[in-house]
């Protein structure tokens, strides 16, 4: 039989279309139960959430955990005075192996599973999350959604080139079913929830 008579015959014998499931979970909480969900979530991920009304108190607690000898970056205009601004930084992202603290905004957190959904366009070097050894994400209390249902149905319609969950610094259990935090990225992840 020919390459064409079989996909003649395949292209003959397919399945009948049929709807995508409608899948509808309601939704019987309050954002601020959302947002206690989230604190919850996060403390099981080994994540230290620290919350704060505006940037200034995020400055006050950088300036605080500041060790002189540390890098420190970050891809939000209203930190660069207490961290290195990350568009200053012009090389490449090896430019980058060296840094201690990155501190980079999300577009949103996710309540069921403590996940920040961030894209290239917030933090400018895809790497930077993962390379350095600190991680801090800002996300704004009003932007926290309910599980990830919404969470796609908000970034359904979004164009990005890259995008990226993080949930927590990284982790494995894989050797001696002993967890190590930092095994492949961040050893440590802050949430400074904003509002």
């Amino acid at each position: 039989m020919s390459r064409e008579q079989i996909l003649r015959e395949v292209s003959k014998n397919q399945p009948a279309e049929r709807a995508l499931p409608v899948i509808d979970i309601p939704v019987t909480t309050t954002h601020a139960e959302w947002v206690e969900a989230l604190k919850k979530r996060l403390d099981i991920l080994h994540v230290d959430v620290r919350e704060v009304t505006d940037y200034s108190a995020i400055k006050a607690i950088l300036q605080q955990q500041a060790v002189p000898q540390e890098r420190s970056v970050t891809t939000i205009v209203a930190l660069g005075d207490v961290s290195t601004y990350i568009e200053t930084v012009k090389e490449d992202a090896h430019s980058l192996e060296d840094v201690d603290w990155a501190i980079i905004p999300a577009h949103f957190g996710v309540a069921e599973n403590g996940a920040m959904w961030v894209t290239e366009s917030l933090i400018q070097y895809r790497v930077l999350p993962f390379i350095t050894q600190q991680l801090a994400i800002v996300v704004n209390r009003k932007d926290i959604v309910y599980n990830m249902h919404q969470a796609y149905e908000r970034i359904a319609e979004t164009n990005y080139d890259f995008g990226v969950f993080i949930a927590g610094p990284s982790k494995t259990a894989d050797i001696e079913q002993s967890l190590v935090l930092g095994a492949h990225g961040p050893k440590g992840m802050t949430l400074f929830l904003l509002g």
